[in-house]
């Protein structure tokens, strides 16, 4: 993944710029629409699982990376739209402690 901190979208146009594509082709190779492609780039839109995973798949990058890059989008958004401190993802990490615990 990228070495710099970038949203996820700002990864994937990231590269789709270096690869010298454009949003059509490859929104074309990995069977989505050209708009979608470009509001999930823009962070518009959030991408299904399976579209990440033909994202990973069409760019050669790693399933899991790109997830677990999607995810933190996710819970980094969360905190900033609820205005919660970093103390909530410690919180957060002790609960899924204690859930693992549970199976």
């Amino acid at each position: 993944m990228s070495k710099t901190i970038a949203t996820f979208g700002e990864q994937i146009r990231f590269f789709r710029e270096e690869a010298q594509l454009s949003l059509r082709e490859v929104a074309e190779q990995i069977g989505i629409d050209t708009s979608l492609l470009g509001k999930i780039e823009r962070n518009d839109r959030h991408p299904t699982k399976e579209q990440i995973k033909l994202i990973a798949k069409f760019f050669k990058l790693n399933e899991r990376d790109l997830i677990k890059e999607y995810i933190s989008d996710q819970i980094a958004y969360k905190i900033l739209e609820e205005e919660a401190d970093l103390d909530t993802l410690k919180v957060a990490e002790m609960k899924i402690q204690y859930l693992k615990s549970k199976k």
